[in-house]
Order: C-alpha cells, then sequence, then structure tokens
C-alpha cells in the first residue's frame, strides 16, 4: 500500500477513531494516549513514569483491547527470575518414557507486553528483557525464538524516590523510544474518574486497529520524507546533550553528565514521521520534531550533581537545547 491522501486520512481516521475509544475509559491524559500511538506505529517500546493510581495499568489495557492484539502483563516483583518473563526448559517424558527438553514460553510472548511496576524487579529481571526489546527475540540456551509481530513491550515504573524501587539499567533505558511522565489529574479530570468508579459500569470499546493494519501502517510510515534542514535539526539536538561535542551549549557542558546515544536520532526520526502522518502531512516539520524530542530524549541524557542542586529538569533542558539548535 503506498502512501497518497486516501490513506493518510485513513490514518488520520484509525487514530482519531482509536483515541476516542481508548477515552471512553481513560479520563484525561489526552497527550500520553496521542504519544503512546505514536510510539505503537513508529514500533517502539515506552516506559510510563508515575505515582500509583494514576491509570497507567489501564491505559495499557485499553490499547491492547482497541488494537485487538494478544495481551500479556508481567506483576514485577524483587523476587521475580528472568526465566518468570522469558520461559524456561523444562523436562518432559514421551510415551515411552524418554526425557527431553521442552520450550515453556513465558509471559513475554505476546502482541503487547505491559511490565507492570518494573523497576520493582532487580537489575538482573530487568535485563532480562534487554533481547526481546531491541531484538525481538528470545535466546534461551542455544535456541532463539522469535516474538510474535508486532511486538511491543509498555512498561510502568513509579518514580525512583518511591521505596523499593531499583533504577533501570542505562542501557534498558536507551530500549525504550519514548519516557512519558503520567501527571496527576487536573480537579476535572479527577471528577470524572470519581463519578466513572462510583457508575461501577464497564465501557463497551470496539476494535479498531489490529496486528495486520499497524504492521502495513509501519511499513508506509517509513516512507515519509524528511528534508536535509529538519533532519540536521534532529541530530544537532541529540548532539547537543553530549557536554564534549563541539556542538554542546554551555548549558549542556554545565549540567549533562553523558548524553544520548545514537538511538535517540533513530527515535526521533522514526516518531517524527508518524506524528506527521497523523497531523494529516506527507512530510515532517521542524514542529514534529520538537515535539517528539522530549519524550525520546528526557531518559537517554543523564544529569549531574549541579543540575540536581540547582533543580535544573531534563525537559526544562531539551526545551533550552532545542531553541538553541533552531537558531543555527
Amino acid at each position: 500500500m503506498e502512501i497518497n491522501e486516501k490513506t493518510i486520512a485513513e490514518i488520520m481516521d484509525k487514530v482519531k477513531r482509536t483515541e476516542a475509544e481508548i477515552g471512553k475509559a481513560i479520563i484525561g491524559q489526552k497527550d500520553i494516549v496521542r504519544q503512546v500511538l505514536i510510539a505503537v506505529l513508529a514500533g517502539g517500546n515506552v516506559l510510563l513514569e508515575g505515582v500509583p493510581g494514576l491509570g497507567k495499568t489501564q491505559l495499557v489495557k485499553t490499547l491492547a483491547r482497541v488494537a485487538a492484539l494478544d495481551f500479556s502483563r508481567i506483576q514485577f516483583t524483587p523476587d521475580m527470575m528472568p526465566a518468570d518473563v522469558m520461559g524456561t526448559n523444562i523436562i518432559m517424558k514421551d510415551d515411552n518414557g524418554a526425557a527431553r527438553f521442552e520450550f515453556q514460553k513465558g509471559p513475554v510472548f505476546a502482541n503487547l507486553v505491559l511490565a507492570d511496576e518494573i523497576n520493582r524487579a532487580t537489575p538482573k529481571t530487568q535485563s532480562a528483557l534487554l533481547e526481546a526489546m531491541q531484538e525481538q527475540t528470545v535466546t534461551v540456551g542455544k535456541t532463539t525464538y522469535p516474538l510474535p509481530q508486532p511486538f511491543m513491550v509498555l512498561a510502568t515504573q513509579n518514580p525512583i524516590e518511591m521505596e523499593g524501587t531499583y533504577p533501570l539499567p542505562e542501557a534498558q533505558m536507551d530500549r525504550f523510544l519514548f519516557k512519558l511522565n503520567v501527571l496527576f489529574p487536573s480537579l476535572e479530570e479527577l471528577r470524572g474518574i470519581v463519578d466513572m468508579t462510583a457508575s461501577n459500569t464497564t465501557a463497551e470499546l470496539d476494535k479498531v486497529l489490529d496486528g495486520q493494519s499497524i504492521l502495513e501502517m509501519r511499513r508506509m510510515i517509513r516512507e515519509v520524507p524528511m528534508a536535509r534542514p529538519v533532519q540536521d535539526f534532529a541530530l544537532r539536538a541529540v548532539m547537543a546533550t553530549h557536554p564534549e561535542s563541539p556542538e554542546a551549549p554551555e548549558s549542556a557542558r554545565r549540567y549533562i553528565r553523558f548524553g544520548a546515544s545514537p538511538r535517540a536520532a533513530q527515535a526521533i526520526a522514526a516518531a517524527s514521521r508518524v506524528r506527521a502522518l497523523m497531523e494529516g502531512r506527507y512530510n515532517v516539520s521542524f514542529e514534529d520534531v520538537r515535539y517528539v524530542a522530549y519524550p525520546a530524549l528526557r531518559h537517554r541524557f543523564f544529569l549531574n550533581f549541579d543540575a540536581v542542586s540547582e533543580g535544573i529538569t531534563a525537559d526544562g533542558l531539551i526545551g533550552e537545547l532545542l531553541d538553541l539548535c533552531m537558531k543555527v
């Protein structure tokens, strides 16, 4: 299927219908819902961070229903082992009594995997997801098993300041296309949440997407052109996060410990193409890059002690870097 005005309109329609269906079960958080959909169509993983009770788990479960995807939920706990996530070989006996090993698939073998409270598990178990998130395969022993397509991990985590959490390894953070900060609802949204809970009714959700349509849209999105000046803007923003780079401004050299990896540039390029089609355009704009740069970068560079002590935030620094890169 090639991209034309008709297919762009179809994608816009499916996105709007998907957002509307999710809105039946999720009060507010419209920007979070849109960014999750961008990640789904870009083929990336998402990390949702926020205090308990903000609907992070409900959002993922609702998305799985609306997108008609095979769904699996993994509740991470401190005593969980990697085999509990990936699966393991067990000894089976045939009718003749001969023993053999048989692989029992773990919950990671699904289209949409909810890694709930991922930072409650130890780093060893968190790292078990690395291969699945990057290569979309699972290796047990000497055998590699492909994961079902489409595949993506949506992980939730509590702020690391909360008791009983383990910070995610930098290598795993880099495997997330987006990190989304789920904020506390407004008074009006909180009223809607309470009313929905009190009504004791379950929203009837229609299926808008399916696995095959998601894969087709992903193929089309790769064809969206990105002009060289727009691409250079995205690349300069990534380079500006490296304090040792000639492109780094004074604020980056002062507050950043180490910068974003090349995956940040890949994430911005992929996500900005999706955002362009969602807005009904067959070209990536500077605004598309700016919109996706925040969730694509905020978890990929790390602030030093000076930044923390002076109250400098990752989002504030990203906004400053983007402004400076636009002036180049």
